[in-house]
């Protein structure tokens, strides 16, 4: 029979983080993202970082203090009698929201989704629960480093971005009328 060892548990727990080492971690992070989006409503002198999303065949910027969360595509159910570009309701966090495929709105087709696709959330500050279905999600882009061509915007491997102000669309009224 061979001898009961006992493990030290502050052996046990080298690499892995406390609850309150976890939350310390946390705590900072929510305090650097803070700084970061009220630098770029400000800006500050701040870097203008937007995020960059492609919807349907074409890349967009949305500013970072009218996005709310990425998530990833979860089921939509339909509504009766509403726009084809409405796409229904998803439930997500707990919120029912509805989605939205812009590419239809504005008329370039339905957005194809795959591995990559994404919801991507107005944030509460606008005041309506709805969030755009997106081919893919591209990051962080730097916009002040980017060239105005015309109404886009072009970075330095040649990729043209439209801004999207999500405030504007919200205000908009053809997109506040989902019914038909």
């Amino acid at each position: 029979m061979e001898p009961t060892r006992t493990q030290d548990p502050s052996i046990a727990q080298q690499g892995r983080p406390d609850a309150a080492e976890r939350r310390s971690r946390l705590r900072q992070y929510q305090v650097q993202l803070l700084a970061r989006m009220q630098a770029a409503r400000t800006n500050s002198g701040a870097r203008v970082n937007q995020l960059g999303v492609a919807i349907g065949l074409e890349r967009y910027l949305l500013d970072l203090t009218t996005a709310g969360e990425i998530v990833s595509v979860a089921p939509v159910t339909a509504v009766p009698l509403t726009q084809a570009w409405y796409l229904g309701l998803a439930n997500i966090r707990g919120s029912l929201v509805g989605v939205v495929d812009l590419a239809r709105y504005l008329g370039l087709g339905e957005t194809p989704v795959g591995t990559e696709g994404r919801l991507v959330t107005f944030a509460p500050g606008l005041g309506m629960n709805c969030a755009l279905l997106v081919t893919r999600v591209y990051g962080l882009r730097n916009a002040a480093d980017m060239t105005l061509d015309g109404e886009q915007l072009r970075d330095g491997d040649g990729q043209d971005w439209t801004p999207l102000d999500l405030a504007a669309l919200v205000r908009d009224e053809r997109f506040l009328q989902v019914g038909l």
